[in-house]
């Protein structure tokens, strides 16, 4: 039986609270920052939680041991 590995690039983009549910923050961070009002630019600063159960689901086949 082959190792599980970790698909690297999921694991650096979502994370479990401490609550169990899966985080995420939102792309585009730093692209055309000179064009987003402030209120947009506020909402790439903090995580959000991701509720769709399809993407959930494929995260944690990707990222088995991320939790």
């Amino acid at each position: 039986m082959p190792k599980i590995k970790t698909h690297k690039a999921t694991a650096k983009r979502f994370k479990y609270s401490g609550t169990g549910k899966l985080m995420c923050m939102r792309q585009g961070k730093g692209h055309l920052r000179r064009k987003k009002s402030p209120k947009v630019k506020a909402t790439y600063s903090h995580a959000h939680v991701v509720d769709h159960t399809a993407v959930r689901r494929r995260v944690k086949k990707l990222a088995p041991t991320l939790e």
